[in-house]
């Protein structure tokens, strides 16, 4: 594992004590942060938040919870990468793989669709 920079100190073992609930919606506060900061078209600040996602997300993906959708979880994070990579960030993508981390957990995805 690499030095965490943003998260320095978190563990493996910190992190894994986290359900993956708790794990997913910090994971997906970075993500929503990245939301708001891309409507704001500010690139440098998106690009932060998708660099504390892909932390949490390199995290979660060494967490033994995460072994039977570890493939899915790294699909993810290749296509934040993508995002990542882009000019104009892409809003819809975003908001795509939001709902999509969200319903890895059906106790995260209830919690926030039970509005």
């Amino acid at each position: 594992m690499y030095t965490l920079i943003y998260h320095k100190s978190l563990t493996i073992e910190k992190w894994s004590s986290y359900s993956k609930m708790n794990q997913i919606l910090m994971i997906s506060n970075e993500l929503n942060r990245a939301k708001n900061w891309i409507v704001k078209n500010k690139n440098t600040e998106t690009n932060l938040a998708y660099e504390r996602a892909f932390e949490l997300i390199d995290l979660s993906a060494m967490d033994i919870k995460w072994q039977n959708a570890r493939k899915e979880l790294l699909r993810l994070k290749e296509t934040l990468g993508e995002l990542y990579c882009q000019e104009h960030k892409d809003l819809a993508k975003n908001n795509l793989c939001l709902k999509l981390l969200i319903a890895f957990c059906p106790e995260s995805f209830n919690l926030l669709n039970s509005n």
